[in-house]
């Protein structure tokens, strides 16, 4: 499924898979192995050098994963992560132009916002769907409750310091559409190429459902 909209994005599962990458030799049978497990929308962070060309080959040579380009802080980003292939963007906060190179790629995003006031000028914009990032930082599950009451029309992927014991807590809220994890490749797994203790992983967090 290719996203047409930022709404899209939460559909696909309830855990986007947030990975940084140091070498770009990684990127294929990585992606494959979230997308065995079940998680299709991978967010490859442009962290390192090797993101866009990780972004690339996945994009090339896995169709059935839907990668994005994550940590994108500039219009050049954007562009060159469009360029890449990538499916959507993730930005861990958002500026009036960052959020201008985003609408002219054409590609759903997940700007990010961590107040009151950040998420309300995205909603001027139209903005719906966002990153609520650093997540555990910036006040958790507690803080995203608090905003569900005044802020209804605003929807949240958090990320940053969740784990699979925090994530069903985050998924039960009303205004989060889904989490960002990096807890899914371990560094020590992705430079052993354990492959199958990614796919374990990734399958445990595609089975995870909101906690009563």
């Amino acid at each position: 499924m290719t996203p047409r909209s930022s709404d899209d994005l939460f559909a696909l599962a309830p855990v986007i898979p947030v990975v940084v990458l140091d070498s770009a030799e990684t990127a294929v049978p990585l992606a494959r192995a979230l997308v065995a497990g079940g998680l299709p929308a991978i967010e490859v962070t442009l962290r390192t050098e090797a993101g866009l060309a990780g972004i690339e080959r996945i994009a090339a040579e896995v169709p059935e994963a839907v990668v994005g380009a994550g940590t994108v802080t500039t219009p050049e980003q954007v562009r060159a992560s469009a360029e890449a292939g990538a499916a959507f963007l993730v930005s861990p906060g958002c500026t009036p132009r960052l959020l201008g190179a985003v609408r002219d790629s054409g590609l759903p995003a997940l700007p990010g916002a961590a107040t009151a006031s950040e998420a309300l000028a995205l909603l001027e914009q139209g903005v719906h769907a966002m990153k609520f990032f650093p997540a555990e930082a910036a006040g958790g599950r507690a803080y995203l409750k608090s905003l569900s009451g005044p802020l209804p029309q605003a929807r949240f992927c958090p990320t940053g310091g969740i784990t699979p014991q925090t994530a069903p807590g985050y998924l039960a809220l009303p205004n989060v559409g889904c989490v960002g994890g990096t807890w899914l490749t371990p560094a020590d797994a992705v430079a052993a190429g354990d492959w199958g203790r990614v796919e374990e992983l990734a399958r445990a967090a595609a089975a995870l459902r909101p906690a009563a």
